[in-house]
């Protein structure tokens, strides 16, 4: 009997929930530590990131308007799914340079900190609103809300931990996102988009592009439809940070720099980050006196 061979994953884009093909039809090479070819991910384009941000938007008013409690559900659902499918990621990450006990701590972590944003779904709203003193025959509240858009660059490594630490504050907030996935682990990014295609998240309220960020970064913080912008890629060359704050600057995107050393860290995990891409609404209401 011949040898089997193994049938090759074909990692594709994910968009409004579904997973697609770039437009532009071309591939990148991924490979794994020993330079063993792993896959062929997809080289996204400026109409990929168009189509992405048009996806998010019809997905927004959807999930800002889900009770936050449901949010919280939601996002509770993810880390189970992710739970039940701890195996295949643990694989992926090894296959990517981590130990056995990095691989597992990672995806532990991953699913701790999932859970750890479902609890302040339904909590931040009380923590930071306020009621603010003012004379007169009216009273005067604060809430805060959702941001809209935004555009995410999650770290290089820790692929798994890094990605979740950065989009689980964006969907905890009622935002929706349009994800750009490292250049040397989108396998570990879009397994994960499998996790959320099959966890109740609405589509379109996560979007992950894979392709080189050289190529994708001008598009991404210069759309006029996005409205903030995460960063938490610390290795990017500093030509490309700047093009990026600048681009932002034209639409006055809010960016935020997520720069950690230790992404396992108790830093990581803060209602702060939820705050990070909220406004805050003010509203003046009489008091009938």
């Amino acid at each position: 009997m011949s040898e089997r061979i193994e049938v090759n994953k074909t990692y594709k884009t994910y968009v409004g929930g579904s997973f697609r093909r770039t437009e532009s039809g071309r591939v990148y090479k991924v490979y794994d530590k020993d330079r063993n070819f792993l896959a062929n991910a997809c080289r996204c384009s400026r109409k990929d990131v168009r189509d992405a941000v048009v996806a998010a938007r019809s997905a927004f008013d959807v999930w800002q308007n889900r009770p936050a409690y449901n949010r919280g559900q939601i996002l509770y659902r993810i880390a189970e799914m992710l739970e039940g499918r701890k195996a295949q990621f643990v694989k992926e990450l090894k296959r990517l340079g981590s130990s056995e006990k990095e691989a597992r701590r990672e995806v532990h972590g991953t699913i701790d900190r999932l859970i750890y944003y479902a609890g302040w779904t339904d909590k931040y709203q009380q923590v930071y609103s306020t009621v603010n003193p003012v004379a007169g025959n009216h009273f005067n509240f604060s809430v805060p809300e959702p941001v809209g858009i935004v555009s995410v660059l999650p770290p290089e490594t820790p692929a798994l931990l890094g990605l979740i630490s950065v989009i689980a504050p964006v969907m905890a907030g009622g935002n929706t996102c349009v994800v750009l996935a490292g250049e040397t682990a989108p396998n570990v990014t879009i397994s994960f988009a499998e996790v959320l295609h099959s966890s109740d998240v609405p589509g379109g309220v996560v979007n992950i592009l894979t392709g080189y960020r050289d190529e994708l970064l001008s598009p991404l913080s210069s759309h006029m439809d996005v409205n903030a912008l995460v960063n938490a890629d610390r290795d990017m060359y500093q030509e490309m940070r700047k093009q990026l704050e600048e681009n932002a600057a034209l639409n006055v995107k809010r960016v935020t720099r997520e720069y950690y050393e230790n992404w396992d860290h108790s830093e990581v995990e803060s209602p702060d980050l939820i705050m990070k891409l909220q406004e805050i609404k003010t509203t003046w209401h009489p008091t009938g006196n």
